[in-house]
């Protein structure tokens, strides 16, 4: 009688229940699940075949003992009693793997070095001579798992992990697991569809592991057919009669699969980069017959429904980690729906996704959904069947004829009142924006409180930033509210999707609009009273323009003439362009950053200014202490805290308002003019100031119509010096 032995099979998380009906019916008996394992009992050809044909474990490991473990030495004693000369020559090599700890363990080295030395120690007492250790290729891996006081001791039959099917040499950025692929498409029903001659597409293929994955099932094709070493390659148990037998049938039915037709199997994507490395690994598949990769977007990928082609599309699109990312991934997601809509009517799809709220916003109603884990990140495997009920009709002037028109995607109750208020300012806005020649205003400001979004136009790009929710909030539903605002912008505004920037900006103090947020390094130039200026809708929290400031930067521009002009904190030097186009005899900006003073300096290059505009990198603070220079116009829009690394101490608007104030005064020429602002809500002017000075408050002057919804966004003083 073949003698049985306890099997574990380990496999990502979510999949045990497939891994367990795949398991029986390669010949595992009294088959269990628990979390992340499947166990059972079979011979070693089972084994064997499980290793082969099995798409979804992990390992495949064969247990040689359980016993209970109080202490340390217990655990060595218990390894010790084991025969290891049934399973490793002595003078072969060996790796031990150790997880759990108890039992005076406390980690997994030590736990891994006692196995290690009673295995050893084992053999060596026997022959004299001992196992070396080898962790990539050793002859035998030793699994050991203390768990409630029991260690379970085994063999690991696979070697490497199962998933690495040996195809798969060039990867993306974020890659999905082979057998965690090969579960998508079980979920999805791939392996009925593709009995039924049906066809695959992913739209977003990467490098191709749904593609290759799916053509291995379809050709009836053993997932790790082409590796050549396993965990059993060298254990003194192993029968290699067996083996070679069950590998030589396994190959009989891949070349019978191979030498059917091939099916419809394709793949798009649109990063060039990634192409090359796809076909590389369809190629080391074997599989170069059956699959075709594209380089495309999400709208070029065209099955043929019209010729009664039917089939699955499978892809994984993007989750989402960068800030900002939430706008591009709607839109991918909405597209998505609708290119089903359009090409796939009849065709069955499974979208797999770690952003399951995205999923809700294609536009289709998912008929199953399963849960499913990607490393630690939960995800979830939307099913849809795309049906012809999914379409609206309307009836063409000229011909009269019904034609298929997709619907755009339905906005739920608050996105359409969001897409109405829009709307409304849009009209009003956009009309007194038309007649002062203005092409950059704010549009939106949380004029809807549960909206809380500022949205400014830039040339017919909307720059969206989120104010972060307050904590009290429930952040799924500040994300849902979120995402129906951002379906609700291109559709009242009329936009291209691709042309909404989103970026969040927290309810917090600090100089969090010089960090950086990405690295596109797209930059747009706009037009203001007459000045060029450079815009980045993408790389900052702020674009290098602050709309509000417009009327300031205008009255700088009509009281420049003739005027040495200092721009204290001048950020990327758009106040400094303006003196300039003005009229000023010379300009000096002073800012600590040099990446915005190379901004600036781009800026004045732009409008023709070079000579007599000196750029000067420096902690104003300090700067001013050092100065001996005397301005006639002096513009100050300090940060509320700067603790720059290349500064002293930290800078804090209330704080040191006086101290910047007097130093700053202290350059201003005679009959010259100091304006001030800031943005610090809670702002109070020092009145030591107003002692000192002739101090006026301008704010309301200072403010455009596309502000004043918002009075607050700043305050602004001009100053002078006291009449004598």
């Amino acid at each position: 009688m073949t003698e049985r032995h306890q099997l574990i099979l380990t496999c990502p998380k979510g999949l045990e229940s497939l891994l367990r009906e795949e398991a029986l019916a390669l010949g595992l008996e009294e088959a269990r699940e628990q979390i992340a394992v499947v166990s059972g009992f079979a011979d070693i050809e089972v084994a064997y075949r499980l290793c082969l044909w099995s798409r979804l474990a992990n390992r495949v490991l064969l247990v040689l003992a359980r016993f209970p473990v109080d202490n340390p030495q217990a655990l060595y004693d218990g390894v010790h009693a084991v025969d290891w000369s049934e399973h490793l020559e002595a003078t072969g090599t060996l790796a031990v793997e150790f997880t759990g700890q108890g039992a005076g363990i406390q980690n997994t080295h030590f736990g891994a070095l006692k196995v290690k030395d009673a295995i050893v120690d084992r053999l060596r007492s026997a022959s004299g001579e001992r196992p070396g250790i080898d962790k990539l290729s050793p002859d035998v891996r030793v699994h050991a798992r203390l768990e409630r006081g029991e260690v379970v001791l085994s063999l690991d039959l696979s070697g490497h992990s199962l998933h690495q099917r040996g195809y798969r040499l060039q990867q993306g950025a974020a890659p999905l697991k082979e057998n965690l692929a090969a579960a998508v498409l079980l979920r999805a029903g791939w392996p009925r569809i593709a009995a039924e001659g049906g066809a695959l597409v992913d739209p977003m293929c990467g490098v191709g592991t749904f593609l290759v994955e799916a053509a291995l099932i379809a050709a009836d094709i053993a997932p790790n057919l082409r590796r050549e070493r396993w965990g059993f390659s060298g254990w003194l148990g192993h029968v290699p009669q067996v083996w070679k037998r069950l590998h030589e049938e396994a190959e009989a039915r891949a070349a019978a699969g191979l030498a059917r037709p091939p099916l419809w199997i394709r793949g798009y994507e649109a990063d060039p980069r990634l192409i090359q490395p796809a076909r590389n690994n369809i190629e080391r598949a074997g599989l170069g017959d059956w699959i075709r990769v594209y380089q495309g977007e999400l709208a070029s990928f065209e099955p043929h429904p019209d010729r009664g082609q039917k089939g699955l599309v499978i892809c994984n699109p993007p989750y989402g980690e960068r800030l900002g990312d939430e706008a591009s991934l709607l839109y991918l997601y909405q597209h998505l729906g609708e290119r089903l809509r359009q090409a796939c009517v009849g065709w069955e799809a499974g979208v797999f996704t770690g952003a399951p709220e995205l999923g809700k916003r294609m536009g289709l109603r998912s008929h199953k959904q399963y849960a499913l884990w990607n490393g630690a990140l939960p995800c979830k495997l939307l099913l849809f069947k795309v049906t012809p009920d999914q379409f609206v009709t309307h009836r063409t002037a000229e011909a009269g004829t019904q034609a298929p028109m997709v619907e755009p995607a339905r906005l739920s109750e608050g996105g359409q009142m969001f897409a109405n208020r829009l709307r409304k300012n849009l009209k009003q806005l956009g009309k007194w924006a038309a007649r002062e020649g203005i092409e950059c205003y704010r549009l939106y400001d949380a004029d809807m409180p549960e909206y809380a979004l500022a949205i400014d136009i830039y040339q017919g790009w909307a720059h969206v930033q989120e104010y972060a929710p307050p904590r009290s909030i429930d952040p799924e539903k500040a994300q849902t509210r979120l995402l129906d605002a951002l379906a609700a912008i291109p559709q009242a505004l009329e936009l291209d999707p691709a042309k909404v920037v989103v970026k969040r900006r927290e309810r917090q103090a600090g100089t969090r609009q010089y960090e950086r947020q990405g690295s596109e390094g797209r930059f747009m130039e706009v037009s203001e009273g007459g000045a060029k200026l450079l815009v980045n809708l993408t790389d900052y929290l702020d674009t290098g323009l602050f709309l509000d400031h417009r009327p300031m930067r205008l009255r700088l521009q009509r009281e420049a003439v003739g005027k040495r002009f200092l721009n204290l904190f001048c950020y990327t030097g758009a106040a400094t362009v303006h003196a300039a186009k003005g009229g000023a005899r010379s300009t000096t900006s002073v800012d600590l950053s040099k990446t915005y003073l190379d901004w600036a300096r781009r800026n004045l290059a732009l409008n023709g200014f070079s000579e007599r505009h000196q750029l000067v990198q420096a902690d104003v603070m300090n700067w001013l202490e050092q100065d001996q220079g005397q301005y006639d116009l002096i513009f100050i829009d300090p940060p509320t805290f700067s603790n720059s690394k290349r500064m002293e101490g930290v800078f804090d608007v209330q704080r040191d308002q006086v101290r910047l104030i007097d130093l700053a005064m202290a350059r201003l020429a005679p009959g010259g003019v100091l304006y001030f602002s800031n943005n610090f809500r809670k702002f109070a002017l020092d009145e030591r100031l107003a002692e000192r000075y002739a101090i006026e408050e301008i704010s309301a002057q200072t403010l455009d119509e596309d502000f004043r919804r918002n009075p607050k966004i700043h305050r602004a003083w001009r100053v002078q010096a006291r009449a004598r």
